[in-house]
C-alpha cells in the first residue's frame, strides 16, 4: 500500500503529515531517519474538509496528548487542502479543541494558537548523578518539567532521559535561563530525545516563569528554541496561553506501507 505524505516543520521540529491514522509500529518505521522518511514524530490528519482531528505519534510510537508545533503543521497543511491564505480553524486533539488562526507567510504559515490554561503543580525536586535539580511542572496537556536554574542547561542529555524515564508516563524536560527578557531553552522530549523546539515547552516554560515573577503577565515573551522563536503570552485574568509561531511544507512524497 502507498502512503502520500507531507513532511512539514516547525522551527526545525519535523513531522511527517498523513490523511490517515497509521499503527505505532508504522509511526517507528516512517520516523526512521535512515529507514524511513525521518522525522520528530507523525501527525495523522482526519477531517481534511470538514471538522479537523489531529493525532500524534512520536519517533518511538508513543501517542502524545499534544504537540504545538505539531498542531501549526496541521494547520498549514489543512490550510494549503483548503486553499485558504489566511482564517479560523479549531482542530481537535486528545488534549481538547485549539482555535487557530493563521495566515500565509513567506513560504509557509504564521499560526496563532489559543493553548488554554496550563495546570501548574508542585515543585519537583529530582537527584541526578550528586546533583538536585529544582523542575517546576506545567500541564499543558501533556506534562513539563521547567528548571531555571542557569548552571544545569549544560546537561540535558542527563538529566533529561533520566528524568523522563523516573517520571509514570515520561515528562518533557526544558532547561531554560532568562536573557534579556526573552527565554533561552533547550529541551528534551519524551518519546523522541532533544529537538529543536517544543511548542508545548514553550508555552510551559513562558507560564513557569510568569508564575514564578521572572517575566510580566499579558507581555509576548520570546521564548529563543534552538530552531528559533516562539512569542507566548500568558493572560493575567486568566492564566490562558497564546503561542504565535511559524509552518512550512518542505517536501511531499510516498512511501510504501
Amino acid at each position: 500500500m502507498t502512503l502520500h505524505f507531507e513532511k512539514w516543520q516547525g522551527l526545525g521540529n519535523d513531522f511527517v503529515v498523513v490523511d490517515q491514522l497509521v499503527t505505532p509500529e508504522r509511526a517507528r518505521t516512517i520516523c526512521d531517519r535512515r529507514f524511513g522518511v525521518g522525522g520528530d514524530g507523525v501527525l495523522c490528519v482526519e477531517g481534511i474538509g470538514g471538522q479537523a482531528r489531529m493525532t500524534v505519534l512520536n519517533a518511538d510510537g508513543s501517542r502524545p496528548e499534544m504537540c504545538g508545533n505539531g498542531l501549526r503543521c496541521v494547520v498549514g497543511h489543512l490550510a494549503d487542502a483548503r486553499d485558504i491564505a489566511e482564517g479560523e480553524l479549531v482542530v481537535a486533539t486528545d488534549a481538547g479543541d485549539k482555535r487557530c488562526w493563521f495566515r500565509r507567510k513567506g513560504d509557509g504559515y504564521e499560526v496563532s494558537v489559543a493553548m488554554g490554561r496550563p495546570g501548574l503543580g508542585e515543585e519537583l525536586r529530582f537527584e541526578h548523578e550528586g546533583r538536585t535539580w529544582s523542575f517546576a511542572t506545567i500541564d499543558m496537556g501533556n506534562p513539563h518539567a521547567v528548571s531555571f536554574d542557569a548552571h544545569q542547561c549544560g546537561d540535558l542529555d542527563g538529566v533529561g532521559p533520566a528524568l523522563e524515564r523516573a517520571r509514570p508516563g515520561g515528562v518533557n524536560v526544558e532547561l531554560c535561563r532568562i536573557v534579556d527578557g526573552a527565554i533561552a531553552v533547550i529541551v528534551w522530549e519524551r518519546g523522541v530525545g532533544r529537538t529543536l523546539a517544543c511548542g508545548t515547552g514553550a508555552c510551559a516554560v513562558a507560564a513557569a516563569a510568569c508564575a514564578a515573577e521572572l517575566v510580566p503577565y499579558d507581555e509576548p515573551v520570546d521564548v529563543l528554541l534552538p530552531g528559533g522563536p516562539l512569542r507566548i503570552t500568558v493572560a493575567s485574568a486568566d492564566r490562558t496561553v497564546t503561542m504565535v509561531g511559524p509552518a512550512a511544507r518542505v517536501f511531499t512524497g510516498e512511501t510504501v506501507l
